[in-house]
């Protein structure tokens, strides 16, 4: 069945929502920060080993560095186009409306970083890319299973830590994924394992910034980097007009 994997995704995410959230109302306020703490910890070494898979390669026995401009490029213009558009204020504003909506004003304070940021870690990466491929093409949903189990286990400890606002992301999940795997048949031929380790490696950098955001309670604007993971796909098609663009 096609879909299966998006369908079986979706799942494991509402479920650890709800396991989350019945946890967050019994725990004390310590046990939040500190689960916050070892949340951040965890998307700072998924993000890390994300973004080395695609930057280093080893050729006998030397490391040695690729797409780093690619990178560099990616980032800076994607932030510009990120900035012009704003989309992390759309996404907040979207998050917010959701909020007064369906968990009722203050109710949850974290309501909107929960929608954000979980909506990043479930879409972002090469398992929800190559996974929702093979889905589609193949009508194989393993990939999205084991997928699927990691996605469960983080709800748990977003939702203990970030409430409610996690069951959002379900939308962006289904949405995405499930997007890509009805769409399959018509972009799998644009989408080389070159050009999806480029896009993964992209998107693992910004799961290290959401890393960065909740340890440190800072805020770097994920939302507005977004479009840096399409531009490797543009920079794949602008190549074959100026080969100088498949260096990078």
């Amino acid at each position: 069945m096609i879909g299966l994997g998006t369908i079986v995704n979706c799942c494991t995410v509402a479920a650890g929502t709800t396991l989350g959230v019945l946890l967050k109302g019994g725990l004390p306020r310590r046990f939040e920060t500190t689960i916050m703490q070892g949340l951040g910890l965890c998307t700072f070494f998924i993000g890390i080993g994300g973004a080395m898979s695609g930057l280093l390669t080893v050729t006998d026995g030397t490391v040695s560095t690729q797409h780093t401009m690619l990178l560099v490029l990616s980032l800076v213009l994607g932030a510009a186009i990120g900035e012009a558009l704003d989309i992390e204020a759309h996404l907040n504003s979207f998050g917010q409306w959701c909020q007064t909506r369906f968990a009722g004003s203050g109710e949850d304070g974290k309501f909107v970083e929960g929608f954000v940021a979980a909506s990043l870690l479930f879409c972002v990466g090469a398992m929800a890319i190559v996974g929702a491929l093979e889905d589609g093409l193949n009508g194989d949903p393993s990939i999205l299973i084991a997928k699927a189990v990691l996605d469960g286990v983080a709800a748990v400890v977003f939702a203990a830590s970030l409430g409610k606002g996690v069951y959002l992301s379900l939308l962006t999940l289904l949405v995405y994924q499930g997007g890509i795997t009805l769409l399959a048949r018509f972009i799998r031929p644009w989408l080389t394992d070159a050009l999806i380790t480029q896009v993964s490696c992209i998107g693992s950098v910004l799961i290290f910034a959401i890393g960065f955001n909740l340890m440190f309670d800072k805020k770097v604007k994920v939302g507005n980097l977004l479009p840096a993971i399409l531009l490797p796909v543009v920079f794949f098609l602008l190549a074959r007009f100026f080969p100088a663009l498949g260096t990078l």
